[in-house]
């Protein structure tokens, strides 16, 4: 009998030992984004910045004629920024617009973590208000974001660095949704990046808006629901019936709710409102020519 149990309790250690070391592939699947196949959108730029640890970031940029406001966008974790930039950019018309490639990420450099993502993302706030000539006190900024890009959007709008979020099929935590798949490991004290979205939002007076995929297996809408209940002030709760995680964007009332997501979060927050939150020192700005990378 002893045998045996020693048995059980070492191939239970194996597996939460494999579920450790390989979390990060899981949450960033860095060999699942390929180059972009699509031409960026006419007039976009390259841009880029480095970090104070000396990593290139490459990201894009469009200017939009007579817009006032910014959309920063954060895209899933197996989605090319680029293909992610082509993609809004044919849905927000009206605002700039800024993506980069995550940290880690090809052409970016470094490691990708919540920590770098969320450092990176302040850097692009700052980064966006210099390059569209954008002053604290004109206009306003918004962060889109779609499943793990949503991690870092809800943590921007909820710290105040941006005026509005609108998160598409967003999550409460990375640690609730590991919890339901993993449910026989001990994933608080495994987990490294845990992405706390609900505790970001949580009762903040700010806008945002969520859409949601009825049959999302990805991230169940049980987490989405789980973030909702949490929001200070929601502005849109929608969600999609019959739609899955990726299938969700081949519905042409997706593409109806995001327009109208945008707007929601933009009328909920009165134009020239001050808003200053100090950026993080360190970062390099340099500007090129739109390409791929």
């Amino acid at each position: 009998m002893l045998p045996w149990v020693i048995t059980v309790i070492m191939m239970y250690l194996a597996a939460v030992g494999v579920l450790y070391v390989a979390q990060d592939k899981l949450l960033f699947p860095r060999t699942l984004t390929h180059r972009g196949h699509l031409p960026l959108p006419s007039g976009s730029e390259r841009v880029e910045l480095v970090s104070s640890e000396g990593h290139r970031l490459v990201g894009y940029a469009l200017r939009r004629p007579q817009a006032k406001d910014i959309v920063l966008l954060f895209t899933g974790n197996a989605w090319n920024a680029e293909d992610c930039f082509i993609y809004s950019a044919e849905r927000f018309r009206g605002a700039h617009l800024m993506a980069f490639h995550y940290r880690g990420y090809t052409p970016s450099e470094g490691t990708p973590s919540e920590a770098a993502l969320l450092e990176d993302a302040v850097a692009q706030r700052d980064l966006a208000r210099r390059l569209f000539n954008h002053p604290a006190e004109q206009g306003r900024i918004y962060a889109v974001g779609y499943s793990i890009g949503t991690g870092v959007a809800a943590r921007l709008a909820g710290d105040g660095a941006v005026d509005g979020a609108v998160l598409v099929t967003p999550f409460d935590s990375v640690e609730a949704v590991a919890k339901s798949r993993y449910f026989f490991a001990p994933v608080s004290v495994l987990l490294k990046n845990k992405f706390r979205s609900d505790r970001a939002l949580s009762g903040k007076d700010v806008p945002v808006a969520v859409i949601m995929a009825a049959l999302d297996r990805v991230i169940p809408k049980a987490r989405s629901d789980a973030l909702v209940a949490q929001l200070g002030r929601p502005v849109l709760v929608e969600t999609v019936q019959g739609a899955g995680h990726v299938s969700l964007y081949d519905l042409p009332l997706f593409d109806e709710l995001l327009a109208v997501a945008l707007v929601k979060v933009m009328e909920s927050r009165p134009p020239g409102v001050p808003r200053h939150v100090p950026g993080r020192a360190g970062m390099l700005l340099e500007e090129g020519v739109a390409g791929s990378g």
